[in-house]
């Protein structure tokens, strides 16, 4: 970090359902002790982007304060650009730091964002909606992992991991697997699946909701994206997948198609619900293109 670093803190009191506010008195009284930093409080969705691009041209780090939603906002307000990005975790389930290393005690990641180091990390880079384009730092989830994350965000009863779990099985009861066309670019070979598809996702952090280790092997700074896919199984069979998912062991699975790849490619007959570091994207109809971004953020970690 520079000698003299210009922060700015990027605070969502929405964060972890609305529970994030409580954080404000103690983060305003330990940013006002440092010289050169300044906090920025969001007031609605999409709220930390705009403020993140501002913020950019006259801060050397900008914090994101909140969970994987509002460091997914920040990302994509910057990619590209040579401006750090730090982690302060009040959301959720902060996925994307646990990949990182970091602390998951907020004072403990104060310090870490003020004494870590820079590093590149890559981003996933999709295009969707005939033109819509995004970065996702963590993950993206098509299908079961889609509509997992949306219900989450409608169950404000539930807090942090118990949501996701609370959220997995409620989708469940009315699930069924989805008739896919993908087609993966690997470093070694492209290959093509045409069948009906349980779950789906592409990771640059190796969790998901909380603790479900989807992809066990990612290293967000390979130059790959991690696929994994579980095919088509009887809705109760999942259950076991649940704990091998916990576990990270999934990967050997013969039912689990798990790969690096620099592209994927999906096409689906209907349309379905699309989560990017658990942003919902609903009715996502045709083709979705996935392709890594290689060291398109710079992030600050323990």
């Amino acid at each position: 970090m520079p000698e003299r670093c210009r922060y700015t803190f990027i605070f969502n009191p929405e964060a972890d359902k609305g529970r994030a506010v409580r954080h404000e008195p103690w983060l305003r009284s330990r940013v006002s002790l440092l010289d050169g930093a300044s906090l920025m409080t969001t007031a609605y969705a999409g709220h930390a982007g705009l403020i993140a691009r501002d913020a950019s041209l006259e801060s050397d780090c900008l914090v994101a304060c909140g969970g994987d939603g509002t460091l997914h906002e920040v990302v994509n307000a910057v990619a590209g650009s040579d401006i750090a990005v730090a982690v302060l975790p009040i959301g959720s389930a902060n996925d994307f730091l646990k990949t990182l290393g970091g602390s998951g005690n907020t004072s403990s990641a104060l310090q870490e964002c003020l004494a870590g180091r820079q590093r590149k990390v890559d981003l996933g880079h999709v295009l969707f909606n005939r033109g819509d384009r995004r970065f996702f730092v963590n993950s993206l989830g098509l299908g079961l992992t889609g509509r997992i994350a949306g219900t989450v965000k409608r169950t404000t009863w539930l807090k942090g991991e118990l949501s996701y779990v609370h959220a997995l099985f409620s989708v469940l009861v009315g699930y069924a697997p989805l008739k896919m066309h993908i087609k993966i670019t690997a470093p070694d070979a492209v290959f093509e699946m045409h069948e009906p598809v349980f779950a789906f996702s592409v990771s640059n952090g190796r969790i998901e909701g909380g603790r479900f280790r989807i992809a066990p092997d990612a290293d967000p700074a390979d130059g790959l994206l991690d696929v994994c896919i579980l095919k088509s199984i009887p809705k109760l069979a999942f259950l076991k997948y649940v704990v091998m998912y916990l576990r990270g062991s999934q990967i050997q699975d013969p039912k689990v198609v798990y790969c690096k790849a620099s592209s994927i490619e999906i096409i689906m007959a209907e349309s379905e619900v699309m989560h990017m570091d658990g942003e919902v994207f609903e009715s996502l109809p045709g083709r979705i293109t996935t392709s890594v971004a290689p060291s398109a953020l710079t992030v600050v970690s323990a």
